[in-house]
């Protein structure tokens, strides 16, 4: 088809060869013929006279008319068949030059995308025959495939439209000319768009830890939670929601934007740290979701006080202990946390602190000087628990009592005790009350009594009380003055102490004894002569009671003329002459001592001269008497 007009196509005498060389013949082609064809009346030459489209006509049938001038003339019509050879010169061609396809990314490998087909306007089989191919614009993995004779392009392998959004992509189309270098080929340009399917989950991107200080207010920003979900449009738009671990409702989550905020205030001694599961939802159909637990750590802020463990703190602590003897360990506590809960302890001042020292950090105390119960047996002192930036503290009472060591002896109030007691007194009397006292405390401050050396037997004492009493009768005449030691001793089951001290006892006087004549009776022999006014006998006695209960005087019984005798000497004197040689008589005397209630006892002074002589006898020779046990001395 691309032979060039006016060139000489063939012969038709060639063809008619079967007509004689030498006959004279004229040709021509029927009009209807001859727009693509001319031949040479003469010679027969076929000639082209216009470019031949194997597109447009690919057969041409002629009818060529022969006339024969020769006799005789002859005509013949001759059909020339002509097939018109295709020439590659029509180029495949797509009806777009641009195609944008879209396929969702979830179809399985295989599937068809688009179906490619180019037109190529050649007449020959091959010169018309399109064979695609394709080529990717990047450099990545191309996930098509092309059928080189159909032109159908499918999925080679799985789309994903997070990693791939789009494929930009050229397709060819290559006629299949037999000369190489004489093919040609169209291409198109096809960009196609993966489509989003809700396949993503959202995924978060923020920290699943935050931290909040305990003193912000509410609505205070604490966490921007992200998620991000790759998918596109509403499968990709994300809400969050806080689906447990807000049950005390502290926390607000705005589930657009993502924020959480406070909805309380929050306190990190009740609640220091929340786990909130976070949702985040997409909007696809079905939704997809992911979940994070969020920790919230709330941070110490120093907002609360110290607290001792107790309010009151009571011990004891021995005493004459060196200084540093320990006594007791405080602990505070404080609800903070860190550096905001370390504490200080100190003593504050008061009385008797000074006697202490406290460990700062530790909070034990112990003695700063050695302690003396009986100077102060308790101590009340205020122990503070201290921290700083701001200045918190608390006070506790300590209660510490001083133990007892038996360091003291018992101690009487006097040095030596002198008591003075009648004789009189009964068995079991009490004559004195010794009192003993003892600083220490307990069984160390405990007084028992006890008496050592000899009290003959006449005194005992009460240990409880220290009650000195009589253990038998006194009698000064006998013995009228005890001197013994009393012992006062601590009841300490370990090393008693004790105090001994003297007791005088001075036994007095009572008027228990009768005067006692020391003759009795008294005979007298009186000469007849004997002047008046003269002594005649002297009566004697004794009392051996002291004082006036002792001193006697003596008096006549019955009143008597002729003799009187002296009150105090006890002279018997003559007042008047006797009246003959033979004169007797006897005198009663009396002696008599001097005490409140006088004892008087009685003596018979017989008086005769010596013509007379007075005897003397007993009225009964037995006398007989009963004398009950126990019975008092002196008693009748």
């Amino acid at each position: 088809e691309n032979f060039k007009p006016a060139q000489v196509l063939d012969s038709l005498k060639a063809l008619s060869n079967h007509l004689a060389l030498n006959r004279k013949l004229h040709f021509s082609i029927a009009k209807d013929d001859n727009v693509h064809f001319e031949v040479d009346s003469l010679t027969g030459d076929l000639y082209l006279s216009k470019e031949l489209d194997y597109e447009t006509n690919s057969h041409f049938l002629l009818q060529v008319i022969i006339k024969d001038y020769n006799n005789p003339p002859q005509n013949s019509t001759v059909f020339l068949s002509i097939d018109v050879e295709d020439k590659n010169d029509h180029s495949p061609h797509f009806q777009d030059d641009f195609v944008v396809i879209g396929i969702e990314e979830n179809v399985p490998v295989g599937t068809l995308v688009y179906t490619f087909n180019a037109k190529d306007g050649d007449g020959g089989f091959l010169n018309s025959k399109i064979e695609y191919s394709l080529e990717i614009s990047n450099t990545g993995e191309n996930p098509f495939l092309i059928h080189p004779l159909y032109g159908t392009l499918t999925t080679a392998s799985p789309l994903d439209r997070e990693i791939t959004r789009s494929v930009i992509l050229t397709v060819f189309a290559e006629d299949q000319a037999i000369n190489l270098t004489d093919r040609r080929l169209d291409s198109l340009a096809v960009k196609i768009v993966i489509l989003d399917i809700n396949d993503n989950s959202p995924s978060f991107t923020s920290s699943p830890l935050s931290y909040v200080m305990e003193d912000v207010e509410m609505g205070f920003l604490v966490h921007h939670i992200v998620a991000k979900d790759p998918d596109e449009g509403t499968n990709g738009q994300v809400t969050y929601h806080i689906l447990s671990g807000n049950e005390n409702k502290a926390f607000v989550l705005d589930k657009i934007t993502g924020l959480l905020t406070t909805a309380q205030f929050l306190d990190r001694e009740v609640q220091e740290r929340y786990s909130l599961t976070v949702m985040a939802l997409d909007d696809g159909s079905p939704a997809l979701s992911a979940t994070q637990v969020l920790t919230i750590i709330v941070l110490d802020v120093n907002d609360e006080a110290p607290g001792f463990l107790e309010q009151l703190y009571e011990t004891a602590v021995p005493e004459n202990r060196d200084p540093g003897e320990f006594v007791i360990r405080v602990e505070a506590v404080d609800r903070d946390a860190g550096l905001n809960s370390l504490l200080q302890y100190e003593i504050l001042p008061g009385a008797g602190y000074e006697k202490f020292k406290m460990n700062s950090d530790s909070g034990e105390l112990v003695t700063a000087a050695s302690l003396d119960r009986e100077t102060q047996e308790v101590f009340s002192i205020k122990g503070s628990s201290v921290k700083y930036l701001p200045l918190r503290s608390s006070t506790a009472q300590l209660y510490l009592t001083v133990l007892d060591e038996n360091d003291h002896s018992p101690l009487f109030a006097k040095t030596q005790y002198q008591i003075s007691v009648t004789e009189d007194l009964e068995e079991g009397s009490a004559i004195l009350d010794l009192s003993a006292s003892d600083e220490d405390a307990g069984l160390n401050g405990e007084v028992m009594y006890s008496l050592i050396d000899d009290t003959y037997g006449a005194f005992a004492i009460n240990s409880a009380t220290g009650s000195i009493v009589t253990t038998k009768a006194l009698d000064r005449e006998t013995k009228s003055q005890y001197t013994f030691r009393a012992v006062a001793s601590d009841c300490s089951p370990h090393f008693p102490r004790s105090t001994t001290v003297s007791v005088v006892v001075h036994v007095n006087d009572v008027n228990d004894n009768n005067p006692v004549f020391l003759q009795n009776p008294i005979r007298v022999f009186v000469p007849a002569e004997t002047a008046v006014n003269e002594t005649v006998a002297t009566v004697r006695a004794e009392d051996v009671d002291l004082g006036s209960n002792g001193a006697v005087v003596f008096n006549l019984m019955m009143a008597e003329t002729v003799f009187q005798v002296d009150v105090k000497t006890g002279d018997i004197i003559l007042r008047e002459p006797l009246a003959s040689k033979d004169f007797s008589t006897q005198l009663l005397v009396t002696a008599s001592d001097q005490g409140i209630t006088p004892r008087t006892a009685t003596a018979v002074v017989i008086i005769f001269t010596e013509e007379q002589e007075e005897m003397i006898s007993f009225s009964h020779s037995l006398y007989e008497a009963s004398v009950p046990e126990n019975s008092a001395a002196g008693g009748h």
